[in-house]
């Protein structure tokens, strides 16, 4: 054994066990710089490939006997078939819904389901909503592309979405909400992109087929009449009354009194049993004895007398009211961008479901395109209770709801309050001031730091966050 002299030898074993530390740090720093890079061009490609697949494994895993829990189904199957043998809607029998969501309802009968054979039609009724629901997932990484959103917000809203058929539950491949859904995202895409013609025209498409989108339009005006000018914003109206009138030409002609009845029963249908105000005499009911009436019309159970027509009036008043504040708000507020676009379309949109006479639980298949493509920590925010509301609603649609409506579930009565009261949370989150999702200590930061300059907070919005003194504006 020999004895060094000089300098001491280093040799691998005297290495400092910190020496990966750096080296960590900087593969974490350089991860997360990939993920923070605007996405495009292939990234984007394969994000919408993987978000199919998982779209699709998602169906599959909830597509084992949905359809025995819907018998909504067996309407549609009288729709299509009263077609297929000859009858006019709206002149020889009412299709209860608009005319751009009758081919949904019509295609499988002429897709050869037999008639009169519940299963031939569901099996063909599946197929079409999953071929809709990969539109939609498609629909939604176009918009995201279209907003430059960063890849990691890609990779999160995308899997949103995918994951949906698992946070709907079996109720989504049972209706056809996913086309105005996937029609509405599209029509935003177009617009992001710098096509507001064409996503006019898809607009008034997807409000042909559920009204809910026309509470959009008004906002994608605003934002095309800042961006490009009041011609370009009247053409992109005159677009949308195109492609929401088109599909109704038909049954314009030839059952113009049918067409105008139907619409006039979506008026002045009464409460039904899942909305706001009746959750809430639900309640009264079970705690105080408060009377109601559960009645069946207009293709829902409803709870019907004095009482409950006075909360539909002051729903009604309501929403009327929550809809002109966000659209006067959109309009005189600064130039908020398309993401602010998005924000105030999810706001409208929510306040349309919450304070509405109806609120089905499909109806938040609407939400789930539209907070995907919310940004920042309001994102997660909104994430968090739109993801809450379709758990609760999964805990009793539709194997408790006959036992509901029946009096023999009185837990139900809760969870559709809890969910309720969830939804009306999101709507309250998605018109709530951007400071208020910037954390504390970053504005005490800020406001030390620099008092009067902007700061870009969670959704594209700039705020000063400054103490009233000393702010400039």
């Amino acid at each position: 054994m020999g004895v060094s002299h000089g300098r001491p030898v280093v040799g691998r074993s005297m290495r400092s066990p910190g020496t990966a530390a750096p080296l960590l740090v900087r593969a974490a720093s350089g991860f997360s710089a990939q993920l923070a890079r605007p996405t495009s061009g292939i990234f984007l490609y394969w994000v919408g490939g993987l978000a199919l697949l998982l779209f699709i494994g998602a169906w599959w895993a909830i597509s084992f006997d949905w359809h025995v829990q819907h018998p909504d189904l067996g309407f549609y199957q009288s729709v299509g078939e009263a077609f297929a043998r000859g009858q006019v809607p709206y002149r020889d029998f009412d299709p209860a819904y608009p005319p751009a969501a009758l081919p949904l309802l019509i295609l499988p009968s002429l897709l050869g389901a037999k008639e009169g054979i519940w299963e031939s039609y569901a099996l063909r009724y599946e197929h079409l909503a999953l071929l809709l629901g990969m539109l939609l997932v498609i629909a939604t990484v176009l918009a995201l592309g279209a907003l430059r959103a960063s890849r990691g917000r890609t990779i999160l809203a995308a899997a949103l979405v995918a994951l949906s058929p698992i946070l709907v539950g079996s109720i989504l491949p049972a209706r056809f909400d996913l086309w105005p859904a996937a029609l509405t995202t599209g029509a935003l895409a177009a617009v992001f992109a710098g096509r507001p013609r064409l996503g006019g025209g898809i607009l008034g498409l997807a409000i042909a087929a559920k009204v809910y989108p026309a509470v959009i339009l008004p906002l994608v005006v605003i934002h095309v009449w800042r961006r490009k000018g009041s011609g370009e914003a009247l053409a992109t109206t005159g677009w949308a009354a195109v492609g929401a009138v088109a599909p109704a030409v038909p049954s314009l002609v030839v059952a113009s009194a049918g067409l105008l009845h139907s619409t006039q029963e979506f008026v002045v249908r009464p409460l039904q049993v899942e909305s706001l105000g009746a959750a809430i005499l639900w309640v009264a009911h079970q705690v105080a004895g408060v009377p109601i009436e559960v009645r069946v019309g207009y293709g829902s159970d409803n709870l019907v007398g004095p009482l409950p027509d006075a909360i539909s009036a002051i729903q009604g008043v309501l929403l009327v009211l929550a809809l002109s504040a966000i659209w006067a708000w959109f309009a005189r507020g600064r130039d908020r961008g398309r993401q602010g676009l998005v924000t105030v379309s999810t706001a409208a949109v929510c306040a349309f479901i919450v304070l509405g006479k109806v609120l089905s639980g499909q109806y938040l298949i609407w939400l789930i395109p539209l907070v995907a493509l919310m940004e920042g920590r309001r994102a997660l925010v909104a994430g968090v209770l739109l993801t809450a509301a379709l758990v609760l609603t999964q805990q009793w649609y539709p194997s408790l709801y006959p036992d509901w409506i029946a009096g023999r579930a009185p837990l139900v009565t809760w969870i559709v309050l809890a969910r309720d009261l969830t939804l009306l949370l999101l709507l309250g989150a998605s018109v709530a001031p951007a400071e208020w999702f910037v954390p504390a200590i970053r504005r005490a930061t800020v406001g030390r730091a620099a008092l009067s300059r902007p700061v870009p907070v969670a959704d594209g919005y700039h705020a000063y966050l400054t103490v009233p003194e000393a702010r400039k504006e």
